[in-house]
């Protein structure tokens, strides 16, 4: 298990769901893990977990919104492991609503985390890929981007935004020997998702049962099933792919049933 070995990765919002079990993968098959998260107790859950698994990882704390503070999660891992070989962006938060129905303050919080939370990290990450002449970009997007669903106005702005960013970054970056994918899963059945359905339904598991029919496999995504497509994008197996979109939806957006 050593598709990562040597690798030093930063993970953002490795605190819990995709970006924990990505954490723990990734350190499984031979990455030095940099977990980040704005909750310093999940962050340091999961580098527990990953350590107690014979991995290494450390936790170091930032708000990706804030330049401040993503200039010293740069410089503190920059200092620690020498270098970031992969940066994957995965912190990022939801946004329910119509466009009338959205508040500002609410629209401006989805913006900020979702696109400022992956321009800062790469802002100050990138230079020192540009100078080892060498690096991967991994952005969460979302299959949203590719299609309409109702009342998902500002989170389907910014996952079409990140999209079209990494499809600008790797042409600015191809000659440093950059990569910039982005991965496009569907509906992930994470903690997140499983509150969101507690909390916004009248009936969680009706809205549940209709959620799960939107995928051609029936079924919602694990966190699992993400991780394993930003593996391939992390390793040198995916080395020919760039500016690419990997879909991990359950058949969203090209199928549907009959």
């Amino acid at each position: 298990m050593s598709r990562l070995k040597g690798k030093a990765i930063l993970i953002t919002g490795a605190g819990s769901g995709i970006g924990q079990c990505t954490a723990q993968l990734f350190a499984s098959e031979g990455a030095e893990v940099i977990v980040n998260d704005i909750d310093a107790a999940k962050g340091e859950e999961t580098v527990a977990s990953i350590v107690e698994a014979g991995g290494k990882a450390a936790f170091i704390y930032a708000d990706v919104t804030n330049p401040e503070s993503v200039q010293q999660l740069t410089a503190k891992a920059i200092e620690q492991f020498g270098r970031i070989d992969v940066l994957f962006n995965n912190a990022g938060i939801s946004g329910v609503g119509a466009i009338h129905e959205i508040e500002p303050d609410a629209w401006d919080r989805v913006m900020n985390v979702n696109i400022r939370g992956v321009y800062l990290p790469c802002k100050y990450i990138v230079p020192h890929m540009m100078e080892r002449n060498s690096g991967n970009i991994i952005n969460m997007s979302s299959c949203i981007a590719e299609m309409g669903l109702a009342r998902r106005a500002s989170y389907s702005a910014t996952k079409g935004a990140i999209l079209a960013l990494t499809k600008s970054m790797q042409v600015d970056y191809a000659p440093y020997n950059i990569r910039v994918n982005a991965l496009l899963p569907g509906t992930i059945m994470t903690p997140f998702v499983e509150n969101y359905l507690r909390s916004s339904y009248a009936d969680p598991e009706e809205a549940f049962a209709s959620i799960k029919q939107r995928q051609l496999t029936g079924e919602l995504g694990r966190p699992d099933d993400v991780a394993r497509a930003a593996l391939f994008l992390a390793s040198d197996e995916s080395k020919f792919m760039m500016g690419s979109p990997l879909y991990i939806d359950g058949g969203v957006v090209f199928g549907k049933n009959a």
